[in-house]
């Protein structure tokens, strides 16, 4: 009985980690179409522009990948 519900916390806990992959690609979305509207307002610096915005992609994918492992160490750790 007590091995079910640690395994039931495991999973629990594992797909609340998982909401942060979802909100990394919010957050790439948001990112992507800030510089996008940036670049059509003043579309001679969106050249200079472009080192930022893989930045900005960048830190908001390596959350999402961060918490994706959380959720395999969750429910995969023994």
């Amino acid at each position: 009985m007590e091995g079910d519900i640690a395994n039931m916390g495991q999973f629990i806990g594992a797909g609340l980690a998982a909401i942060g992959s979802g909100a990394s690609a919010i957050g790439v979305g948001h990112v992507a179409g800030n510089f996008l509207a940036g670049a059509l307002r003043n579309p001679s610096a969106a050249a200079g522009q472009t080192a930022t915005l893989f930045i900005g992609i960048a830190f908001a994918e390596a959350l999402g990948i961060f918490s994706f492992l959380v959720a395999l160490l969750l429910m995969f750790a023994v």
